[in-house]
């Protein structure tokens, strides 16, 4: 496990509340009168995400009697702050909650999230839900969550520009050599139509990495304790996006924060990757688009770089009655998580994804069909923070301001600072 080189929980000195400032006195304070478990549950599902979730607990709460989930959706800006409070005991924490596979790490290494081995084998049943979203769950050996869904890097291409180009509109590119020459086939720079708009900044949080992976690398080494950066792997990665712009062409130089996004909406360029989360804004356009899983841009192996949504219980949730109900939900939501494919996600639960229903879709069968080599964050603690210097790195190559060696090895010498 990393080192904690400074916190990533604002309110963590105040640990020392929790049992004092517990939602679960160790009575049933949450059942009513007519023996109805009340459950509390914060998400931050404050998009067009949000609808779908709430259908699902207002479908799980008619359903039955015995137990009923009180949502609560706390904007995603303002989420990890919120959740730091309650953790910390300055507020009341909610009894399930949602979390991001990146930040399980930090919380787990706190001692504020509550194992749930004692919970999956029982109730839950480890083998109903895809074996890789656990990698997202599990520190050190301990699982901390029940997944909900795992969202890759998604690959979405214009099918009209394809066409236009003499391409295919229902064949996208599988690997690099296929990419970029597509892309130059695809790039007309008088008429201001590239191949390919390469981001600066976001989403290069899951582009770089999709591809150092594919590359068979890794950002962190050691166990957690070494930034690794500087690999030859890395540095590939980070030159093949270079070169995109200044050397193939396809791709405008200086996009700046979601220029990409736009030229893609506008149809002045013809590939794009982002995250499943863009279904909705990419189906309310006048896009013809294609979805795809990502080429294969490296030069070694399938993969693609991912976070996921997650269940998680707080420590201070002792209740034996009140764990049963929150098992008898996470259950619910396994069995029936259509709704939550209709977001745009891919639910990880076997009874979901192995569907008709979800198999006839458009996007979310591709989703799932990178969950095999779908790769997480590394599991280390505080992982954003510590990868902020590799993404300003990224930022002044693709810039040009600098060479790829000399950024990934000046933010691998500020990450491992942070580590020692």
């Amino acid at each position: 496990m990393l080192k904690k080189p400074f916190m990533a929980l604002s309110a963590v000195a105040l640990l020392s509340g929790l049992a004092a400032c517990s939602n679960d006195s160790g009575e049933n304070e949450s059942a009513d009168s007519g023996g109805t478990q009340t459950l509390s549950f914060w998400a931050p599902f404050s998009g067009p995400d949000g609808p779908q979730m709430e259908e699902i607990v207002n479908s799980f709460n008619d359903s039955q009697e015995d137990v009923q989930v009180d949502m609560q959706i706390v904007p995603q800006s303002e989420y990890y702050t919120t959740v730091d409070l309650s953790l910390s005991g300055q507020q009341e924490s909610p009894d399930v909650l949602i979390m991001h596979g990146d930040q399980i790490p930090t919380y787990a290494a706190q001692n504020i999230l509550k194992n749930v081995d004692t919970i999956v084998g029982d109730t839950i049943s480890q083998d109903d839900y895809h074996p890789t979203a656990w990698d997202g769950v599990e520190v050190d050996g301990n699982l901390y969550g029940v997944p909900l869904d795992i969202h890759p890097l998604m690959f979405y291409y214009n099918k009209d520009m394809f066409e236009a180009a003499g391409l295919d509109p229902e064949a996208p590119p599988t690997n690099r050599e296929e990419f970029v020459d597509m892309a130059k086939q695809l790039t007309n720079e008088e008429a201001g139509e590239w191949g390919y708009a390469v981001p600066t900044l976001w989403p290069q949080q899951f582009i770089f990495p999709t591809i150092v992976y594919q590359n068979g690398g890794e950002l962190v080494t050691d166990e957690g304790s070494t930034a690794n950066f500087a690999s030859p792997e890395a540095v590939e990665a980070l030159e093949f996006l270079s070169s995109l712009i200044y050397e193939e062409g396809v791709s405008p130089e200086n996009v700046q924060q979601d220029g990409e996004l736009t030229l893609f909406l506008q149809g002045k360029s013809a590939m794009h990757m982002n995250g499943p989360w863009m279904l909705s804004q990419f189906e309310d356009s006048d896009l013809n688009f294609g979805v795809a899983p990502v080429p294969q841009l490296g030069t070694e192996t399938e993969a693609v770089f991912a976070n996921s949504h997650n269940f998680v219980i707080p420590e201070t949730v002792q209740d034996e009655g009140k764990l049963e109900a929150i098992s008898t939900f996470l259950n619910y939501v396994a069995d029936n998580g259509q709704a939550w494919a209709e977001s745009g996600q891919a639910p990880v639960s076997k009874a979901v994804y192995e569907s008709d229903e979800f198999n006839e879709m458009k996007q979310q069968p591709q989703v799932a069909k990178q969950f095999d080599y779908a790769q997480f964050s590394p599991n280390v603690e505080n992982w954003g923070p510590l990868s902020d210097p590799l993404y300003s790195a990224i930022n002044e190559v693709l810039l040009g301001s600098m060479e790829a060696q000399e950024a990934l090895e000046q933010a691998q010498q500020d990450a491992q600072s942070r580590l020692e």
